[in-house]
């Protein structure tokens, strides 16, 4: 039996009687989630799946009907795995041992619980939207980023420019600000890969002013894996052949034109920039490689040697950008090879990579650790993820310089905003606040949700976050940088 057999036994079951799937979850093995978890591509053992079985079998026989396949849902966060132009199989369910307790989701290697597969980076997006709202992470990383722009020397015909991760576009806006204020003559090509549906949306709606001081430019949007969106260019003949390629020329002169323009692509997004779930590794992928081409009509002239065309893109980026490109939790291998490895490649001559990630030792990290004694996402610093990195490229990294910096330079702190006055000894703590520091400690964690819906049960959560945020008058965080560059001709 598959997820999906089963899926589709358990939806006729709650049909039949009424439940709904979280209570059959709850009543059948102690897991409100679990049809969720399958649907997600998690993983049962045989034991658990006895259980739901002899559950079904002892209140009432289910009769087998056609399977039902569940609707792909857009998942927004990044993934690397290459896809598959035929229809998903079904992900299957595979027999893993289970320490007792266990809800009966996979487990790794290690018996601990799988985090590539039971953590969603941006799975909830309410999650990760209260993020980005109440801390200053973007922010603080478009400056980061912005102070490379000293050190790049683009070359005709335009400064190229690779943005690893677009999210919801706040780090790629502010990053076009400052090359525009450094390089205001200077053409722009762009391209930012992001696999999530609502983060295309939210990106493209803040580009409009961007079109509008630097009329030069040229902004292309891919769902592409990292081994092949600098390149613009996928592998596989069968996911080339499918591949939607789209090019858009705005017309008009203001940005009140232009935002029209792109938010008429919404349909267009609808209907192309779709994910699912890889049986395999349960990350998502796309359903169909996109690339998506946007510039001003007026300026189509000066920027045709710019436009990429299928299968004639080059890479040579005078600049990439790599925030938060990996899990902290993925493992050194995943990190360097299928990650920074492939950004380091697409680099040209005198360009730089910078790459950012989740520190630790910071009073977030405090939090998690008073919930959960001992746990420690980071698991490789820069040093680590460079040599792994120069060891994959082997000889085609002879011409590049592993820049990890010292602490002070590479290290860099940002801050979840609160009112000067709301965090003191002498005051409460709003329940408010209390949420937003709570949420934003596990989301930079990445703690998987059956774990933080164990520690909400019992209120300690809130607790923990107080005292941390009294002990410190307020919340951060720090993130670690390191630069890769290619030298100049």
């Amino acid at each position: 039996m598959n997820a999906q057999e089963l899926l589709q036994e358990i939806s006729e079951y709650c049909r039949q009687t009424g439940l709904a799937e979280s209570t059959f979850g709850r009543r059948a093995v102690n897991d409100g989630k679990l049809a969720s978890r399958l649907r997600h591509g998690g993983r049962i053992t045989t034991e658990t799946l006895d259980r739901i079985r002899g559950f079904m079998a002892t209140n009432r026989n289910v009769v087998a009907r056609p399977a039902i396949i569940p609707r792909a849902l857009d998942r927004g966060f990044e993934s690397t795995v290459a896809p598959a132009a035929a229809p998903r199989p079904a992900p299957s369910i595979m027999p893993v041992p289970m320490p007792a307790g266990n809800s009966g989701l996979s487990q790794d290697g290690n018996g601990g619980t799988d985090p590539q597969r039971n953590f969603r980076f941006f799975d909830n997006r309410q999650k990760y939207l209260l993020f980005v709202n109440t801390c200053s992470e973007k922010w603080v990383v478009a400056h980061r980023v912005s102070m490379e722009l000293a050190n790049i020397h683009p070359r005709p015909p335009a400064l190229r420019l690779f943005d690893a991760g677009v999210g919801d576009g706040t780090v790629l806006l502010r990053t076009m600000r400052a090359m525009h204020d450094r390089f205001p003559h200077t053409p722009f090509y762009i391209v930012g890969k992001e696999i999530s549906l609502e983060d295309v949306r939210l990106a493209t709606q803040k580009m409009s002013d961007r079109f509008t001081e630097h009329p030069a430019t040229v902004l292309v949007l891919t769902n592409l894996a990292y081994a092949d969106a600098p390149w613009l260019h996928v592998k596989s003949l069968s996911a080339a052949s499918s591949m939607v390629w789209h090019e858009v020329a705005l017309t008009g002169t203001s940005a009140h034109q232009f935002e029209q323009q792109i938010t008429d692509l919404v349909p267009f997004l609808n209907e192309n920039w779709k994910a699912g779930v890889s049986p395999k590794t349960g990350n998502p992928v796309y359903e169909r490689p996109v690339v998506l081409v946007i510039y001003r009509d007026d300026h189509k002239f000066l920027l045709d040697p710019i436009i990429p065309r299928p299968g004639g893109a080059v890479a040579n980026y005078d600049l990439v950008i790599a925030s938060q490109p990996y899990r902290a939790r993925a493992s050194l291998d995943f990190k360097a090879k299928r990650v920074i490895a492939p950004l380091a490649r697409a680099l040209g001559p005198g360009g730089r990579l910078i790459a950012i990630h989740s520190h630790g030792n910071d009073p977030g990290h405090e939090v998690v650790q008073r919930v959960w004694p001992g746990d420690n996402p980071f698991l490789h610093d820069r040093h680590q993820i460079m040599k792994a990195v120069k060891h994959e490229l082997g000889p085609a990294g002879r011409d590049l310089n592993f820049n990890a910096y010292a602490d002070n330079r590479s290290l860099f702190r940002y801050d979840m905003h609160t009112l000067p006055s709301e965090i003191t000894q002498e005051s409460s703590i709003g329940t408010s606040t209390l949420f937003a520091a709570w949420n934003a400690a596990i989301y930079v964690s990445q703690v998987e949700d059956h774990r933080v819906a164990e520690a909400a049960a019992d209120g300690r959560y809130l607790e923990a976050t107080a005292e941390v945020l009294q002990k410190h008058g307020g919340l951060w965080f720090i993130d670690e940088s390191y630069v890769i560059s290619r030298r100049r001709e």
